[in-house]
């Protein structure tokens, strides 16, 4: 029987049936922090790249969330200056996704699939990620409040042929939709969707206190870190294993977070 979209958004707005264990990715040589479930084999994982001054940590419930429901997720802490380059925080997580296909993860049996890769981010992040993504090798690729970066995130978007999902902040004063998720979403080369999500800023995807909330509008905001949670872990199940469960919530709209735009793909060229 196949659940209701809204009975799939409750299920996985709550931590999955996995234990998690925290790894440190500096271990292997890149500074940043990685999640796992306790045991798995053939797992799927997502590398995730920060938001502009935002430490990996500011994201623990969102990794900590993919990897209770089977997803590897591992987030570089590179780049954390005030004049980052984007192209080498996508590099970074290029190097994050071979770290754990490569790197014994956690005392029991866990591996990782190279065939079963994403990449996600916040703000830059997010830029960074489409970046990374451009050069082929993965999945799925899904965004929160995603900002246009150098090179252009836009510009790199119509080579990434994987599954894209961008969520925007109806309230981003930093990076407003139109000239960023919205712009990324539109110029995709593959299968895209893209979302606004009322009542929430920049900012909202972060945990905690932080010192760049003096600089950067926005703070973050309980209810849609468990939205944004919630359809990141529909997305990356669906994509990265196959399973057909959760698409029926990819599929429609949710309270808080309506489908402004999606399309196949774009058309190939004679």
């Amino acid at each position: 029987m196949v659940s209701k979209p809204k009975e799939l958004l409750e299920e996985l707005s709550h931590a999955g049936p996995h234990d998690v264990l925290r790894g440190n990715l500096a271990l292997a040589g890149l500074p940043g922090v990685v999640f796992t479930p306790r045991s798995g084999l053939g797992l799927p994982a997502v590398a995730f790249g920060h938001g502009w001054l935002q430490p990996p940590g500011r994201y623990r419930g969102l990794l900590a969330h993919l990897a209770s429901w089977g997803i590897v997720a591992a987030a570089p802490a590179t780049q954390l200056g005030p004049l980052p380059s984007h192209r080498l925080l996508a590099a970074d997580l290029r190097t994050a996704l071979d770290v754990v296909t490569r790197v014994r993860l956690g005392p029991d049996a866990i591996s990782v699939d190279r065939d079963r890769l994403g990449l996600a981010g916040h703000s830059t992040g997010g830029g960074s990620a489409v970046l990374a993504a451009a050069s082929g090798g993965v999945r799925g690729v899904a965004t929160f409040a995603a900002a246009q970066t150098l090179p252009s995130a836009s510009a790199a978007a119509v080579r990434v042929t994987a599954p894209g999902l961008h969520l925007a902040a109806d309230g981003d004063l930093v990076a407003p939709a139109g000239g960023n998720a919205e712009s990324i979403a539109k110029a995709w080369g593959g299968p895209v969707q893209y979302r606004k999500v009322d009542k929430s800023t920049h900012l909202a995807l972060t945990e905690g206190s932080h010192w760049s909330q003096r600089l950067l509008h926005g703070k973050p905001n309980h209810r849609t870190q468990v939205l944004v949670r919630a359809l990141f872990t529909a997305f990356f199940l669906t994509h990265l294993t196959g399973t057909d469960k959760y698409r029926p919530l990819l599929e429609t709209d949710v309270k808080r977070a309506g489908i402004e735009f999606s399309r196949d793909a774009l058309p190939v060229a004679a």
